[in-house]
């Protein structure tokens, strides 16, 4: 029984060119830097979720640390997601 080529063409060609845009996408983003006083900041957060709102501005907070072992005494992994967001409407 032949192979249909038509279908796994189909697929090799979608793939082919996600592949080929992620690519693309990988060589014109630029390489981000670290900042330390950013990274203190997200070390000082609390755990869990803070909003504030003013008169022109609001600001978000968001922590989630945990961690995960496998076994009572084997190897572990710590994750830590954190996150700052502010939102500034000013009129000009």
């Amino acid at each position: 029984m032949p192979l249909p080529l038509a279908p796994l063409a189909g697929f090799a060609l979608r793939y082919g060119m996600v592949a080929a845009a992620a690519y693309a996408v990988t060589r014109r983003v630029a390489p981000g830097r670290r900042d330390q006083r950013a990274e203190d900041a997200l070390d000082a957060l609390d755990e869990g979720l803070t909003y504030r709102r003013e008169a022109q501005q609001a600001n978000a907070t968001a922590r989630f640390r945990r961690v995960i072992r496998l076994g009572e005494e084997g190897p572990g992994l710590e994750i830590d997601l954190s996150a700052l967001g502010r939102l500034r409407i000013r009129r000009i």
